[in-house]
């Protein structure tokens, strides 16, 4: 994999999510029953391996490992089983940041160049909130041509910065937002510079050690780890064992390791005013452009505010999502790559929160002729950036948004007088809506609680 977050499946582009179909009991056994439903529907052909905890204030409604964490060694996936995290990894980073600002080191308006002070002339308007923010335009170098070899072998910060530091800007500081790795790697150069330690230190000495997080710390290519998940990847026969990439090189834009139970101390002591001061927390959790604060996502779950994360790197992908105003913790890490941990943690959250979830192996196929499929087809616009795609492929609709691959649809019927469909792969259910004329102009996208209008052109 290119990038140390989860994949952009529409939702990682839109922020959305499903709110149709089978609603669990309110009772709280009837809660973890649901949880332990949807856990276990994304096991089917070991799409996923890997841990899942969910924690409604103090009670732990899941707490579970599904399949192996070392496929030769036969080793289970158990709640101690410590993962890969990637770009939980920016969460991290960022609270350095704002603990270096109340100690009065830096300012995260004040431009990189005041702490870096060999950044090259093209950086001299970027702020440390741009890069905090993903606003900063320095192209991500997971996506230059030339990262796939060079990423296999050991580097250090300078050599890394030196990949992209001569690279022009994709847009004017502060115009944009777009999410880019390099942003955090500057991050931990500006950290090691003021602090005089390093990274994994820092780590360590003001997060890991004081909220008791034992099982966490920065990866490394010589690390000795017990209790190691080995990262897996989809092949052609099955699971094949993933190969990775110098842990020198995500550092701090991905390199951290952690266990679910250590995630939910550090989401704990976060919110719980154990880290960071109001003021800062405040800044980390205010939505700027992109629905970014500093180093999360923010979003709006049905009037409550979720904060969000989700990680990929080679074999491993994970989603780490809380809600403050209730204390809900939902956190997913898997050792095989793929969407699941995303959908899942949508799921799961959503089953807490009482809303539906429908599961893929819950909805039915109804018939329908490649004639009506065809009525379907075209391209509608989600976002000024990004459009969904719907074309016929054999006897099915397919749905392709800007930049992802294409999935399948399952005709599900007609509720409300509108055809719908669903697609397992992102967990979304599509609504298309007639004119007056009877022709298909707009469509509607269920996903996560969220309703996205969108017109055909």
């Amino acid at each position: 994999m290119k990038c140390w977050k989860a994949g952009a499946v529409w939702m990682g582009v839109l922020m959305l999510g499903c709110a149709v179909g089978f609603t669990q009991g309110t009772d709280e056994e009837g809660v973890k029953t649901r949880l332990e439903q949807v856990a276990s529907s994304y096991t089917s052909g070991n799409a996923f391996m890997g841990t899942v905890l969910v924690v409604n204030g103090d009670k732990v409604l899941l707490d579970k490992g599904y399949g192996m964490a070392d496929l030769e060694w036969g080793n289970a996936d158990t709640p101690d089983v410590k993962f890969r995290l990637g770009s939980l990894t920016k969460q991290f980073t960022a609270t350095l940041v704002l603990l270096l600002q109340e100690d009065g080191k830096l300012k995260v308006d004040d431009p990189v160049s005041k702490y870096l002070p060999d950044a090259p002339k093209t950086w001299e308007k970027i702020t440390l909130a741009n890069l905090l923010g993903h606003t900063s335009g320095i192209p991500s170098f997971t996506d230059m041509k030339e990262f796939g070899v060079w990423r296999m072998s050991p580097h250090t910060t300078d050599e890394e910065l030196a990949l992209f530091r001569d690279k022009p800007l994709d847009f004017e500081p502060g115009s944009k937002f777009a999410y880019s790795n390099s942003n955090f790697e500057v991050l931990g150069a500006v950290i090691e510079k003021v602090s005089g330690k390093k990274y994994r230190d820092l780590l360590r000495e003001r997060i890991f050690d004081p909220l008791g997080m034992k099982d966490s710390g920065l990866d490394t290519d010589e690390l000795i780890l017990p209790k190691r998940a080995q990262g897996y990847m989809p092949g052609p026969g099955g699971l094949v064992l993933a190969r990775s990439e110098s842990m020198t090189v995500p550092w701090a834009a991905g390199s951290i390791y952690s266990t679910t139970g250590d995630l939910l101390k550090w989401e704990h002591g976060l919110f719980g005013g154990k880290v960071l001061s109001g003021d800062s927390l405040k800044a980390m959790t205010t939505p700027g452009k992109g629905s970014y604060g500093f180093g999360l996502f923010i979003a709006d779950k049905g009037g409550l505010k979720e904060v969000s994360h989700g990680g990929g790197i080679e074999g491993f992908n994970t989603n780490l999502i809380y809600v403050p105003e209730r204390r809900i913790a939902v956190v997913v890490l898997s050792n095989v790559n793929g969407a699941a941990p995303g959908t899942m943690g949508d799921q799961l959250l959503d089953v807490v929160l009482g809303n539906p979830v429908a599961l893929a192996n819950e909805r039915k196929a109804v018939p329908i002729t490649k004639e009506e499929l065809a009525k379907f087809a075209g391209v509608y616009d989600l976002a000024p950036t990004f459009a969904i795609t719907f074309a016929v492929s054999g006897d099915a609709l397919t749905a392709q948004g800007t930049g992802q691959p294409a999935f399948p649809l399952m005709y599900v019927g007609v509720k409300d007088g509108h055809p719908r469909f669903f697609t397992a792969q992102v967990n979304a259910e599509i609504e298309f809506i007639p004119d007056a004329s009877g022709a298909f102009t707009s469509m509607v996208l269920h996903q996560a609680g969220h309703d996205a209008p969108a017109k055909r052109h």
